[in-house]
């Protein structure tokens, strides 16, 4: 080592620091008046930086893509995705999972009938271990779900949807540890939120109002006739659609807990015994159930409109006002520009935002096209700070490209050590999008230690569980054509010092992986 070589340490502790403010702008990109084409890169530094916002991050295989189709095109394939093609090796791993093999109805009744079974068992050591069973059975259908879902964000072509669709998931947020919605979050996510991602904001709302999961989470099997429950109505409106200040009152939570009575799931094989009057009111879709007899059949005074006692019909009511109030079109463009491009985008961009969603009838993929295109959305690139899921996924896509790891675990466990586990936040108003929230000393900590265990070679991503794991050799390529021809020259001068400092391939890797460049999208 020179003498006036810093330290690894040292450099890295530098770097990491670094990475806690903005970068300045990945790319340099130009005022809006000097933007001739609304959307387009205006150079090969800010066409980096706009795919590493658009995708969950860089790798060869999206710079190849966007090389090839031109951005504008890319985009569009973005906005309105055709199915996905995964590497083969990837999709037999998800193709061999429990949750991709049986149906949700199936699943969890056979669940039910465990848990029922494990109840029954009369002597106490057993009794322990069938309930000890159930519990594992559970967790085991969970971390196939976060298995899948981390897959996809590394693999798919579809970048974008596979962004919304995290967002849409934080955003109509349900917590893992409730009841048994281990079983159910696999469906969730691949069911009420992922084929809405990108569509209609109203058809995604009914989705999630419809799933097992949410009505669990927030106890709507509860709410009935003479016994309301509010928890679901009041998240409806406040994290979900309105927004806190969207305009509604404890009047509107109680009028709409009412609306909702009688929706709920059905865990059994049987349908329940119905009032004759009310038999054809019934409804059964998989879990879902709506129950007549539970149902508060009086009218109803939303929202500053009457709506008529007459059973499920009115949910469809109150979901229609509810996606097209002009306040929900405000709330949810904020959330999008905030996730897209700053803690406080600004307003005249939520605005045309806004305009949009209300034009499109709340078209997410419109809505997206109009943030895209801004002028606002190129001068943020390269500021935005990377909550702990973009770090993860972005750094192993940038290490690996289409290599097909083995093993998601080690991934999964990164973003638990970081506070932000898939399907793991307890409260319904989903994981913080602000910077603040996650770019604390400690944090930074736990993410040199991450690209410390990447770039060495050793994170375990290509080593199989189970009682005889296999292991192949996969160190990685970062000092790549891709690194040459495309990132290097969006990196600062500091870190290409660093870079050049380097004593070995493994500390050339965890310099790249701990730069400032890196913790910013």
């Amino acid at each position: 080592m020179t003498p006036n070589r810093l330290l690894p340490t040292t450099l890295i502790s530098l770097l990491l620091l670094a990475g806690c403010a903005s970068t300045g702008g990945s790319g340099g990109p130009l005022p809006p008046s000097a933007s001739p084409r609304a959307g387009a890169p205006d150079n090969a530094a800010q066409g980096i930086a706009m795919l590493e916002r658009v995708s969950w991050g860089v790798n060869a295989g999206s710079v190849r893509q966007v090389q090839a189709q031109g951005w504008n095109a890319y985009l569009q394939a973005q906005l309105h995705p055709g199915k996905a093609s995964l590497p083969p090796a990837i999709q037999a791993q998800i193709d061999a999972m429990t949750i991709s093999q049986v149906p949700l109805d199936q699943l969890v009744l056979s669940m039910e009938q465990k848990r029922k079974e494990s109840a029954g068992v009369m002597d106490d050591m057993a009794k322990q271990q069938a309930q000890k069973d159930y519990q594992q059975e559970l967790n085991r259908l969970a971390r196939e779900a976060a298995t899948r879902s981390v897959l996809l964000d590394v693999y798919s072509p579809n970048q974008l949807q596979q962004q919304l669709s995290w967002f849409w998931l934080n955003h109509f947020s349900v917590h893992q540890g409730k009841h048994n919605l281990r079983a159910m979050v696999g469906d969730y996510e691949a069911n009420a939120i992922a084929p809405h991602a990108l569509g209609k904001f109203r058809d995604l709302l009914g989705a999630t109002v419809h799933h097992p999961a949410m009505l669990r989470y927030l106890d709507n099997e509860a709410n009935a006739v003479k016994r309301i429950n509010e928890n679901y109505a009041r998240e409806l409106m406040e994290l979900h659609t309105l927004g806190v200040n969207g305009g509604y009152s404890q009047a509107d939570v109680q009028e709409l807990a009412r609306i909702l009575t009688g929706v709920g799931v059905n865990l059994g094989p049987d349908a329940p015994k119905v009032k004759p009057a009310l038999q054809a009111q019934y409804v059964r879709r998989g879990l879902f159930e709506f129950n007549p007899n539970r149902h508060d059949y009086g009218d109803k005074q939303f929202l500053g409109h009457t709506v008529k006692g007459r059973g499920l019909a009115e949910l469809d009511e109150a979901l229609d006002r509810l996606s097209r109030s002009p306040a929900t079109a405000h709330f949810i463009s904020s959330k999008l520009a905030q996730y897209f491009v700053g803690d406080n985008p600004p307003e005249p961009l939520v605005a045309r935002m806004a305009a949009t969603f209300q034009s499109s009838d709340g078209m997410i993929a419109d809505v997206l096209q109009t943030m895209f295109g801004s002028p606002e959305f190129k001068q943020s690139l390269g500021k935005k700070f990377k909550d702990p899921m973009h770090y993860v996924v972005s750094a192993v896509r940038l290490s690996y490209d289409d290599k097909p790891i083995l093993n998601a675990g080690p991934m999964l466990n990164w973003l638990s050590r970081m506070g932000q586990p898939l399907y793991g936040r307890q409260t319904p108003d989903g994981y913080p999008l602000a910077d603040a929230s996650w770019a604390s000393p400690g944090q930074m900590t736990t993410r040199f230690d991450i690209a410390r265990t990447i770039g060495s070679g050793s994170a375990g991503l290509f080593k199989t569980d189970g009682p005889q794991p296999q292991e192949k050799v996969a160190f990685p390529q970062l000092a790549s054509a891709l690194y040459y021809q495309s990132l290097q020259a969006s990196l600062s001068p500091a870190t290409r010092q660093a870079l050049e400092q380097a004593a070995t391939p493994q500390e050339w890797n965890t310099f790249l992986l701990s730069s400032p460049e890196m913790m910013h999208r």
